[in-house]
């Protein structure tokens, strides 16, 4: 079974913009919950993150953080080793 990756976003973020081009060009499906556009999803993205902020990404029920913590991951290698455990 794939994890299903997931990444909660705002449409003029431009951290949001960054980390969604990285995961795109790292070749990982994910998907967008754009919180302009589902309000409603605000309260479910605060409780799995404990953040009020966007970017917030998961993979499957691990909380990878925002943009900054994806591209420490990406600096590290760790996402190479995150991504080939999906």
């Amino acid at each position: 079974m794939k994890t299903h990756v997931t990444v909660y976003t705002m449409t003029t973020c431009p951290y949001c913009m960054a980390a969604k081009k990285l995961l795109k060009k790292k070749g990982v499906e994910f998907e967008e919950v754009n919180l302009d556009e589902q309000p409603d999803r605000w309260n479910e993205c605060e409780s799995r993150s404990g953040l009020q902020t966007v970017p917030q990404i998961f993979f499957g029920d691990r909380h990878i953080g925002g943009c900054d913590d994806l591209e420490a991951l990406q600096r590290s290698g760790e996402l190479d080793k995150l991504i080939a455990a999906l």
